[in-house]
């Protein structure tokens, strides 16, 4: 297959164009590299089965030849990035899905959308199954990104439904492992980053909130395997075990050997309080759950993050 991946320097996106060119595709990569890296795609540069354009989704799309699939994983996707761009979040999510949609349509390309857990904002239902709508504040500075994403899922329906486009929706939960930008704001990132340079791992409220995290490797395999077998309804693809937030922080504590102590500050707004999926349709439809257990894939990330660190700290 020949396949188009927006957001192919992301975090997710660079290990998507990895697999599928392992399962003997071609892929061209798209990127305008506002928070893309292009080192995640280095190892890629001369080989025969890749291509990288730069250019913003945002703006209307063209490939040359044929397609047959768009994975659509172009976005700022952790909280300093939607912060920062909040306009770019919403344009991407909006402009960038319509236009990335309409591509898949005129080449009769399976259009995937990656969406989030985002769309559940500050759940009032535990765990979140695909049919709950969700508790989100449309005009937080959160909601730029939640927002955005709810939007992409209601206009890839819509492709769906009128015009017959082939599509598929996952919902990511948290999810962690090499190739995560050093300072990019996500809990994993920050504590692995503070306590190999030494630093107060920052934890926000209590530490009492949960999270899910799911090792990249497991949820790219839950991405195949809902591209491949999956009908056109959301899918939740994430790690159903829930740490807090403050037990995340004592294991990598411990699995770093620092001495870093941990200091609380305040709870950012609309901050979810619980976030941990239902994975039933994923076992049911897919025959998928997570395999790597959260230790291991953290003892694999905080490699990561050594060998890109210096003796100092941690390179941006």
């Amino acid at each position: 297959m020949r396949i188009l991946v927006t957001g192919a320097a992301g975090f997710l996106g660079s290990h998507l164009c990895d697999r599928l060119i392992a399962m003997g595709h071609s892929v061209v990569g798209m990127d305008n590299l506002i928070t893309g890296s292009p080192p995640n795609l280095a190892h890629l540069e001369h080989h025969a089965a890749f291509a990288l354009v730069r250019h913003d989704v945002s703006q209307y799309i063209h490939v040359e030849g044929p397609l047959d699939a768009v994975f659509h994983f172009a976005s700022p996707a952790s909280p300093v990035d939607y912060l920062q761009y909040p306009i770019q979040t919403l344009k991407v999510g909006a402009l960038g899905t319509h236009n990335a949609l309409g591509l898949a349509k005129a080449k009769s390309a399976r259009f995937f959308l990656a969406s989030t857990s985002e769309v559940y904002g500050d759940p009032q239902v535990h765990p979140q199954p695909e049919d709950y709508w969700g508790h989100v504040n449309p005009i937080g500075p959160r909601g730029v990104y939640d927002e955005a994403k709810r939007f992409a899922e209601a206009m890839t329906m819509a492709y769906h439904r009128y015009h017959g486009v082939d599509t598929r929706i996952v919902r990511i939960f948290n999810t962690y492992g090499p190739r995560m930008r050093p300072h990019d704001g996500r809990v994993v990132s920050n504590f692995i980053v503070q306590a190999l340079a030494g630093e107060p791992l920052t934890v926000y409220g209590d530490g009492s909130q949960s999270r899910s995290f799911c090792y990249v490797d497991d949820l790219i395999e839950g991405i195949v395997r809902l591209f491949e077998r999956g009908g056109c309804d959301p899918v939740n693809i994430g790690n159903p075990r829930e740490f807090t937030v403050r037990e995340l922080a004592d294991l990598v504590l411990r699995l770093t050997g620092s001495r870093s102590q941990v200091v609380l500050r305040p709870l950012p707004t609309d901050d979810p309080k619980q976030r941990r999926p239902d994975i039933a349709q994923a076992q049911r439809l897919l025959g998928w759950e997570p395999r790597v257990p959260l230790e291991d894939g953290l003892r694999h990330t905080i490699d990561y993050f050594q060998k890109i660190g210096r003796p100092s700290g941690i390179s941006c």
